[in-house]
């Protein structure tokens, strides 16, 4: 009975073959050499009719209209256009964030441009020599603020303190002409500035407001840079191999097995780019943090405080304070002489009949054009716009560049055959794809790259919430690679708690998917992939006819 068993068995294996055999020889591999072709590849390749597809590495191995030179061609071909599209949507993302950096970097520089052009225009009548013999220094406070505003280790506070002190100097000279001022002197004059006040206010409230104004302007700009710059180094990220086979299986493997006009499942496609874009996803909580960060600062921006204000009017402060010099000039030179000594007379001066220019400069402040509110409106907009961009990107991807399907049907391609795709759509980010059932996925090896730019991103929040409260950080380009040192040499505490290894939980899903009302057994023996290759049935075959020779010695 047991002989009789075993050669039954063989014969309908053998049966159900032929069958199978007699009706994939006859379907004909027009539709897939025209597809084929079309990608540039050579139609030499291309068998005339389905071949048994043991060889096949990625794809079902039921017969089959591609070869092992095809199907490693269509792999290739589906990792290039998935990374292709990444870049697309890269780019897009990319030049609206430049785009915005450009505007608003433009007018912050064009304010700060317009004031020094303003001071140009009014000091020289208004100050004469105690102008024009200074112009240097007026010009180097502007190139310093300019470096300020564009990132550079300086400190605002300190910068702006020296200026007024070498300013203090020079203009007390030439005040006091006939009086010989050496340079001790003047260092006596200096320890007494704070006290004298020979500016009036304008210093103090210059530094208050500019401190507040400039981190503010500047804080956005580099938020913009650095959002910028993660998004095109996250682009550059290579896929995984085993992400490789999964795109290859969800864009090619239809055409392989014959069903080329069936386009992919769209929650099996959600699996597939979840699975692919993993690491991507963990990007998410700290890119919003940044986005929200910027959009508060931009509050910074008005009023008598705000940046558009402040940056625009640095050349009033500086009239300001050289009009209370001027008035306060006598007062200012008696307190001198009480804290540090009679100074000598000058012999040379040309005398106390002949003042340095004494004119008044009064200017008024330039009503807004309204450019910054616009700028900063479509800014914000653009800013909440794409927050999501991170987890919705396999969504995005798959309705718009992995052709596919409308709805889940009877009628889409599940990886397996033509129908409906059952298993759940697995969570956004490394931890949800333990149990991704299209990508195997090593989630205790987050990639490094990725885990650098997620701290890159927290070093400029930081930056930025500091600037919203008005703190003046030494600042440093967040977006450079070696200024994360702490980005990473390991993986995160909510990821390495779960050291799981995907091979030892059920991660495969079972064939019924495929064939949806089958049972387990029944789905895995009817699948694409259930007839026995000639080899296979050879090998049982032999087998059983061994068992009925040999006899009950080996039952």
């Amino acid at each position: 009975r047991a002989r009789g068993w075993w050669l039954l068995c063989a014969a309908t294996a053998l049966a159900a073959c032929a069958r199978g055999d007699a009706a994939s020889k006859s379907r004909s591999c027009g539709e897939v050499r025209q597809i084929y072709g079309a990608k540039g590849f050579s139609l030499s390749d291309v068998p005339q009719a389905e071949i048994s597809g043991e060889h096949l590495r990625i794809c079902p191995q039921g017969y089959t209209c591609c070869t092992s030179e095809m199907e490693e061609n269509l792999a290739n071909r589906s990792r290039a256009e998935l990374e292709s599209a990444l870049r697309d949507s890269s780019r897009a993302l990319q030049a609206v964030l430049a785009a915005q950096l450009q505007g608003v970097d433009d007018y912050f520089q064009q304010l700060l441009n317009n004031s020094e052009r303003a001071l140009q225009d009014t000091f020289p009548g208004a100050f004469g020599e105690l102008y024009t013999q200074n112009a240097r220094a007026f010009r180097d406070l502007y190139s310093e603020l300019r470096l300020y505003y564009h990132g550079a280790n300086l400190h605002l506070e300190e910068t702006l303190a020296e200026f007024w002190a070498r300013l203090l100097e020079r203009l007390f000279r030439q005040l006091q002409p006939q009086l010989l001022l050496p340079d001790d002197y003047l260092d006596c004059l200096g320890k007494q500035a704070e006290a004298l006040r020979p500016f009036g206010d304008a210093p103090r409230e210059l530094r208050l407001r500019a401190t507040r104004a400039f981190v503010a302007a500047r804080a956005f700009v580099q938020g913009l840079g650095v959002a910028g710059d993660v998004v095109r180094k996250v682009a550059q990220v290579p896929l995984g191999a085993e992400c490789s086979r999964a795109v290859m299986k969800l864009v090619y493997c239809a055409h392989c097995l014959g069903v080329p006009g069936a386009r992919p499942c769209p929650d099996y496609c959600r699996n597939v780019l979840k699975g692919c874009l993993a690491n991507q996803a963990d990007l998410d909580a700290e890119w919003r943090n940044l986005l929200d960060s910027m959009v508060l600062i931009t509050d910074k921006f008005w009023g008598p405080s705000g940046a558009e204000s402040v940056i625009g009017s640095v050349h009033m402060w500086l009239a300001e304070a050289i009009n209370a010099l001027q008035d306060n000039r006598d007062s200012l030179t008696a307190k001198v002489i009480q804290g540090c000594g009679n100074p000598k007379v000058n012999p040379q001066s040309p005398g106390q009949d002949e003042k340095p220019n004494r004119g008044k400069l009064v200017l008024q402040e330039k009503p807004s054009t309204g450019a910054l509110e616009t700028l900063v409106s479509e800014a914000k907009t653009q800013l909440r716009d794409m927050q999501d961009f991170w987890i919705s990107l396999p969504g995005t991807l798959c309705s718009e560049k992995m052709a596919m399907s409308a709805s889940s049907d009877d009628r889409c391609w599940n990886g397996m055959a033509k129908g409906r795709y059952l298993p759940e759509v697995m969570g956004d980010g490394l931890a949800n794809q333990i149990n991704n059932p299209e990508v195997e996925v090593d989630i205790t090896k987050p990639d490094m790259t990725i885990r650098q730019q997620i701290m890159q991103l927290k070093i400029m929040t930081n930056r930025l919430r500091g600037a919203y409260g008005g703190n003046d950080v030494d600042f440093q380009d967040a977006s450079d690679d070696g200024s994360g040192s702490g980005s990473g040499g390991g993986c995160l505490d909510d990821i390495c708690g779960r050291r799981v290894s995907k091979k030892s939980s059920s991660s495969r899903t079972p064939l019924t998917h495929a064939l949806p009302g089958l049972s387990e057994h029944e789905g895995q023996k009817n699948s694409a992939a259930g007839c026995l290759s000639a080899h296979t049935f050879l090998l049982l075959l032999l087998l059983a006819l061994a068992l009925a020779v040999a006899g009950p010695q080996w039952r």
